[in-house]
């Protein structure tokens, strides 16, 4: 998939726990964990949004596009 998650960075930039974010954002540690793999189809904005108001951050630093095979998941 061409798009890569870096949520894993920002949690470490900020000295964050996924357990702290998950609270902070209102997900389970289960679906953060999904999201921190890359293994999520789908995030809401509202998910998004909470995530980069909580890490002070903009979706551009957690989401990042890198062409590839567009066939590939």
């Amino acid at each position: 998939m061409p798009i890569i998650v870096n949520l894993d960075v920002m949690l470490a930039r900020r000295k964050v726990a996924s357990k702290d974010l998950a609270e902070a954002v209102g997900i389970t540690a289960q679906n953060l964990s999904i999201l921190k793999t890359g293994k999520a189809r789908a995030i809401r904005f509202s998910t998004l949004e909470a995530i980069c108001r909580t890490l002070d951050c903009t979706p551009g630093d957690i989401l990042e596009y890198q062409e590839g095979d567009a066939g590939t998941d």
